[in-house]
């Protein structure tokens, strides 16, 4: 579904994406976490991770085609400098004319994504966040900067594991609870990463600070 004058061919130009969201917030996951930064959350994904706290963003239909230019002129107002693109997957969209726009307001991209799709863009900072739902491309291992790995069931861990030779040796390795298990689940990461301190951990802190 094509909203408004646009067409099928700016949007795989990568000259208008879905926009569900974009808002002025702290980093909470990851190496960044606390970190002052703008998020624009791009609608659409079809990895269907079934633990999604986000699966309203899933059909791309349902959200407002908007020019890179615009999107990019939305961060002016706010101080950071730090700008997250996540989803859903971006990467199912052509992102180069979106980082070219941040970019030339002198701004740092970053990515979250599932590495499923294609690397497009021009990135400062690649969160790669594999799903078992859709398996990454290897493109993605040796451009990513940090493997943030969500831990649901004890399985998840030798899974993890199976990243740690592909990706980069100064990616940095960040296991994290899935919100619905984090009682469960997070004394048993502690445990893990104790007895394997390439690891480190990754909460959701803005949850906890009750913040977007």
């Amino acid at each position: 579904m094509i909203h408004t004058h646009y067409t099928e061919e700016d949007v795989k130009k990568g000259k208008v994406l879905p926009l569900m969201e974009d808002f002025y917030t702290i980093q909470g996951e990851g190496f960044h976490q606390g970190k002052a930064s703008y998020f624009i959350r791009l609608g659409g994904c079809s990895v269907g991770c079934h633990w999604c706290d986000v699966k309203e963003s899933w059909d791309a239909s349902k959200f407002p085609l908007v020019s890179v230019e615009d999107i990019a002129k939305r961060t002016e107002s706010f101080p950071a400098k730090i700008m997250v693109v996540t989803g859903g997957e971006p990467l199912e969209f052509n992102l180069a004319p979106l980082t070219t726009a941040l970019k030339n307001k002198g701004l740092n991209t970053h990515l979250e994504t599932s590495g499923a799709y294609p690397l497009t863009g021009n990135w400062d900072w690649i969160c790669f966040s594999p799903k078992k739902f859709k398996e990454p491309l290897p493109e993605i291992f040796s451009v990513a900067h940090e493997l943030k790995v969500i831990i649901y069931n004890k399985s998840d861990f030798e899974w993890a594991e199976s990243f740690t030779s592909k990706v980069d040796k100064k990616c940095k390795f960040f296991l994290q609870p899935e919100w619905s298990k984090q009682n469960q689940m997070l004394p048993v990461i502690i445990d893990y990463i104790k007895n394997n301190p390439q690891w480190e951990i990754s909460l959701q802190i803005h949850k906890y600070m009750n913040i977007p």
